[in-house]
């Protein structure tokens, strides 16, 4: 990864602490907090956003930042890929991704991390870029950092 896309990412983590650690009430307000920051300084981020696993295949909109989203995912998607793998999956072409489903026309890549309650996956945090290969494995670990900002409140059921 590029040093100064590292230090981006190092920054958010830092404010980030400032903003939720001790501070935010409640899961939502967390996940909130996350997506505000990351669109507003991830210039590449043409959506930022959470979902929920409602049931097996299909996911509900969380909180998220960007045009707007598609309110329930079923069947396929990348999000619900990385549900049934519980792995991140990075899609640098969403056009080359079989069962992609296109909340925005205008979405280029895509990168889903899966956020877990023990070892159950409950959601996805979800970021779409209107450019190719806008992410790529080595965006994994610093976006899954930020979200592990999110684990005390983990335990909250009443998003879902």
């Amino acid at each position: 990864m590029e040093a100064r896309r590292q230090a981006r990412y190092d920054r958010i983590y830092d404010q980030l602490v400032e903003l939720i650690a001790g501070r935010s009430p409640s899961l939502l307000a967390a996940m909130s907090t996350i997506n505000a920051v990351l669109h507003a300084k991830m210039g590449h981020h043409s959506w930022t956003g959470f979902y929920f696993v409602h049931r097996p295949d299909e996911l509900h909109v969380g909180p998220y930042q960007g045009a707007v989203a598609c309110q329930i995912l079923r069947g396929g998607g990348v999000c619900n890929e990385a549900v049934r793998r519980h792995v991140p999956v990075v899609v640098p072409d969403v056009e080359a991704f079989p069962g992609h489903i296109a909340c925005d026309a205008r979405s280029r890549s895509e990168i889903v991390i899966p956020l877990f309650r023990g070892n159950q996956v409950f959601g996805v945090f979800d970021a779409d870029s209107e450019s190719l290969a806008a992410f790529s494995d080595e965006d994994v670990a610093p976006l899954q950092r930020i979200l592990s900002l999110l684990k005390p409140f983990s335990h909250e059921t009443s998003q879902v």
